[in-house]
């Protein structure tokens, strides 16, 4: 068994993975806990265009991520580019727009 002094501590930068756009689908469903039959009948896709979406077979359009992100419960925004919308900055929701405050009494 390796003592402490046989470790090395010092820094070293990780791995940084790049998803694809098919990477990004497949996890996307698998938040869902649904298998592919499921989650296209959800969805409203066929099954055979889901797993060629995930395989990266096929270029889904922008109508079908919509879809996508709906059925899953992902943001849109992550599916196109990786990147998850801030919640506060650029990109973020507005959920009442201005004008719009309850009173308060």
């Amino acid at each position: 068994m390796p003592t402490l002094s046989h470790m090395t501590i010092s820094y070293q930068p990780g791995i940084v993975p790049s998803f694809t756009v098919a990477d990004r689908l497949r996890k996307a469903r698998e938040v869902t806990g649904m298998d592919q039959t499921e989650f296209a009948e959800h969805a409203g896709l066929s099954r055979a265009g889901v797993s060629n979406a995930e395989r990266g077979e096929s270029t889904p359009r922008r109508s079908t991520l919509k879809l996508w992100a709906l059925a899953s419960g992902v943001p849109l925004a992550w599916i196109e580019t990786g990147e998850a919308p801030s919640p506060d900055g650029e990109g973020a929701s507005v959920v009442r727009p201005e004008g719009f405050e309850p009173p308060t009494f």
